[in-house]
Formats: C-alpha cells, structure tokens, sequence
C-alpha cells in the first residue's frame, strides 16, 4: 500500500422553505438532490457494505440541509413528489410503449424511481439523515459540518460575532443531529481569512479544507505542498485540494463528465413534451421545468435538438471504465510521491456532492466501481482526515494563505458590483444584533425572547453565501435578491417591535414556523463576551 486517498464531498444547500404554496419550484433543489444524489449514494454506500468492499468517505452536511432534510414539512412535500414522480414514468411507459428505445428508458426511470422510494420509506424510514447516522456510526464516514447558514466568513469578519456565532450554531446544530459535535468542518466556499483558526479551535474543529495555493501560498511554504496536511498556528489541520483529481471529474471538458455516452443533462421532457401532457408536472403557472426524466446522451458539441438516445447500459460500462482510469492516476500520483516523503502521501479530491447524480447522472456509479477497484488492488486505501492525522500526528505550522475555492480563487465571487449592496445591511444588522445580546441579557419574558431569536435566525439566513453567489452567476438573480431583501425586512420589523415593545404574535408565529431553522438557537450567546 503506497498511500491514501481521501475523498470529500461538500452537501450543501440553501435554507429554502415556502409552505404558504403548495408548490414552489426552488424546494425542488431540495427534492432533486435528495433522489439524484444523496439518496443514490446512500444506496450504493449500502452495496458496498454488503459487498465487503472497505470504503471511506468524508461528507459535509451543512447545518441548512441537514435542517431541511429533517423538517417534518419538507419531508412530507417530498413524499408528494416521489409519488407524482412514480405516476409520471408510468405514464412514460404507456406513452413510449410502440418505441422500443425510448420505452426502455421509460421502464428505466420507472425501476430507479421506486427503488429510490422504497429506500426512503424503508432502509431510511423517511428520514435522508439516518442514512448518513448509519454508516457515521459503523465507521464509514466522517460526517462534518459548515458554518451555520453558508455565510462566507470572511466578509463577515469585520464583526467578529458573526463568524463566531456562524461557527458556534453549527457545532450545536450538528451535534443536535448527529449527536456529537463534529470533528472537522468544511469552510463555506472554502474560504480561509488570517486568524480564523483562532475561532475554529475555540469550537473544538480539527480540521478544515483549503483550495491548493490556501496551503501552497502559506508561510512558510509546506514541505510536502498539498500531499500532507498542515497545522495552522492555532494547531488546526488543513487539507489541501489536489489539483489534478479535481480536474479529472470537475471538467466538464477534459474530465469524465463530459464523455458522450453519459445523460446530458439538459435535455429533460419537462421541456420537450407536449405542454398538456406535462402539465402535472412542473410549476402549477405553466413555467416548465426539469423533471428529472431525460432521455439523450450528451452525444457530442451538438444542438439540443440533435442528442441521440441515452443507453444506460453503455453509461454504467463507462462509468466503470472511468473509475479504473481514475484508480490508475491515482495510482501512479502516489507511487510517485511515495519516492519523495517519508510519509505515505494522502490526495484529497473534494467535490461539490451534487456533481454527483444531479450534474454528473453515472457519477454515484463512478464512486461506487471507484471504491471497488481501489479495494481490489488494495496499492492505495479511502481514508478520512482524523485516520490520517492519527497516523501521522506530527505536522508542518503554516499560517494559510487567505483564499477560497471560487473563480479565480479569492473573494471576488462574493463581493463585486452585482452584490456589494448587500454587506452594509449584513454588518449592521450583526451590530444590532450584538448590541441586542448584551442589552437583554436578562430578559425574562418569554414572547420577547423568542422574537429574539427569530431575529437572529433572520440574520444568519440572510448571511447565506448563496445569494451573493446566485446574483454573480446570474442563474436565479431574482430569487436571491428577493431571500436577502426578505430577511433584512424580517430582522428590521422585529427590531421595530422590540424597541417600540409591541410585538405582532401573527408575524412572529409565521416566521417562526417559515423561518423556523434551528430550534434551539439563544439570541443572548450571539455577543462575545467581555
């Protein structure tokens, strides 16, 4: 055995809750990536298991989703569409039935879509979570956190209360589902600021993950570059991204993704079926949307119009063919770092989960004849951040280079012309909301607390990097805007109503119940104490 792998996924999304609709398209984020890619790698952790195959894993799960995938609403609305969803692919079946091609794949969808619910009503018993809570506890997977709502940390530091308090809900959050706090955590966007190890160590956080030049830009600069963690002054360990194993399944160009046998992902029936028909099925005011159904292969730099038909089959032989390149590159990386250390060397590959099954259909595939080859050759082993560090507790002190893993890898992503507006309101309102900690302390009445805390929920849900980065990328501008501005408003009206001591029990109980995440926040931790 000549080295380690270490492979990280980042499941993350957006607190997105609207039970005044019976239907809101971006819930759907949720819905998509829980049947394209969490509960598929939940399956295929399970295969493995029963295979006797040794695997490791390390997965966030960031206080927003874990949060979401426990709500009792959110889990009901998602048992809805599971079930619309079996009722579309078995009219797929009759309407594809005088198409021997197309009805394949129609029976296919179908096949994976009742396993999927049957896995969820069974094995998860209608809860994603326990999933992840059962192979955490046999040991497969080390399950870390994120800041509390995705805040991107260090355009918040200039109140030093709301990177703590993103940092501290997190480690309560976890700990109140997993039910110990976690050992590592996974930077919002990867994003590291000078001195935040100081806050990371306060929380009793081992270790963190960097983009490669956070770590090879450090001072002084790591022996080993990316292939060997390293201590922060604080004596946090962070682990850098190896470039390489990055690219070969990032790329949509030059990585696997991209191969043209695999499902492309745009081409959906959503859009392509008779609007009538489809109708059932996607936003109730006519908006189509993706249905997960999707019928073409990638096929090549082709219009839509010209993909031709997806072969599962041929997809899973590729993914497999893949995985065996990949286990071959790694192979001979760490064959040829092992030369150089006088350790064993350890490659980090993180990755967004949802490339996964969402982006990348055939990738749950990939990780699972990935792990199968790695098992059979047994040159290389899965392992996680704390196995390595109990390995090798001796590392190199480097103060990490600031840094994140966005475009162009500073903070430019979420801060620049598109989204500058909204940091005035962030810091004041982590002023305010300091300011408040202090001054009702030792408020008593019970109604006054818990508007309290809605408004410190409000603040940390409006902190969420996402928006700042849906209103660079401009894929849902409108939403985004419209979640800060909406949380601004809340914390402002709920201000109003603490100083003016008039409290709207309505407003309160709604927001509460919409915005409810985190049940067992304190308003009066949010301020450091003197």
């Amino acid at each position: 055995m000549k080295g380690y792998w270490m492979p990280v996924l980042h499941s993350h999304l957006p607190f997105v809750k609207h039970p005044e609709y019976d239907y809101f398209l971006e819930e759907h984020w949720l819905f998509e990536a829980i049947t394209e890619t969490y509960i598929p790698l939940l399956m295929n952790l399970k295969k493995l298991e029963e295979e006797n195959i040794y695997f490791r894993l390390t997965t966030s799960i960031t206080p927003p989703l874990a949060e979401m995938l426990n709500d009792e609403y959110l889990r009901n609305q998602y048992e809805k569409y599971l079930q619309k969803m079996i009722q579309l692919t078995e009219k797929e079946i009759n309407r594809t039935k005088n198409d021997p091609v197309f009805n394949k794949l129609a029976h296919f969808y179908n096949k994976r879509i009742n396993d999927i619910h049957d896995f969820y009503n069974g094995f998860l018993n209608k809860n994603v979570l326990n999933g992840y809570k059962y192979f955490k506890n046999k040991g497969y997977l080390e399950i870390i956190t994120c800041g509390a709502t995705h805040g991107f940390l260090p355009l918040l530091s200039v109140n030093e209360s709301a990177v703590e308090t993103q940092i501290r809900v997190a480690v309560e959050t976890h700990e109140k589902h997993f039910g110990e706090k976690p050992k590592g955590i996974w930077l919002p966007e990867c994003a590291y600021y000078k001195d935040l190890d100081k806050i990371l160590a306060k929380y009793g956080i081992e270790f963190f993950f960097l983009d490669s030049h956070g770590i090879i830009f450090g001072k002084p600069a790591p022996k080993y570059g990316v292939f060997a963690p390293v201590y922060t002054p604080e004596g946090v360990s962070a682990f850098g991204r190896d470039p390489d194993s990055s690219k070969q399944v990032w790329s949509s160009k030059e990585g696997y993704p991209g191969d043209p046998n695999y499902r492309d992902f745009y081409r959906d029936i959503g859009f392509d079926l008779d609007f009538e028909y489809i109708k059932p099925y996607i936003s109730p005011d006519g908006v189509r949307v993706y249905t997960g159904i999707k019928y073409y292969k990638i096929t090549g730099d082709v219009d839509l119009a010209d993909k031709q038909p997806y072969d599962p089959d041929i997809a899973r032989g590729k993914a497999e063919e893949h995985a065996k390149h990949f286990h071959w590159a790694r192979d001979k990386q760490i064959e040829h770092l092992s030369k150089l250390m006088d350790r064993k060397p350890v490659v980090v590959s993180p990755y967004d989960a949802e490339l996964f099954g969402h982006w990348w259909f055939e990738g749950v595939d990939f990780l699972y004849f990935l792990f199968k080859e790695i098992d059979k050759h047994k040159q290389i082993k899965p392992i996680t951040p704390p196995e390595y560090l109990n390995e090798y507790p001796t590392n190199q002190v480097v103060e990490p280079s600031p840094s994140s893993w966005g475009d162009k890898g500073y903070f430019e992503v979420w801060l620049n012309p598109g989204n500058d507006w909204i940091y005035k309101h962030l810091h004041y309102m982590a002023d305010v909301m300091e300011d408040f900690s202090k001054k009702y302390r030792d408020e008593t009445d019970s109604v006054k607390i818990r508007t309290l805390n809605q408004m410190e929920r409000e603040l940390l849900l409006a902190q969420s990097s996402d928006w700042a980065f849906l209103m660079t990328t401009e894929t849902a501008k409108e939403y985004a805007t419209k979640r800060t501005k909406e949380h601004i408003y809340n914390f402002l009206k709920l201000k109003d109503m603490i100083e003016k001591n008039d409290i709207d029990n309505g407003f309160l109980d709604w927001l509460e119940y919409k915005n409810g995440i985190f049940d067992n926040i304190d308003f009066k931790k949010f301020a450091l104490e003197d």
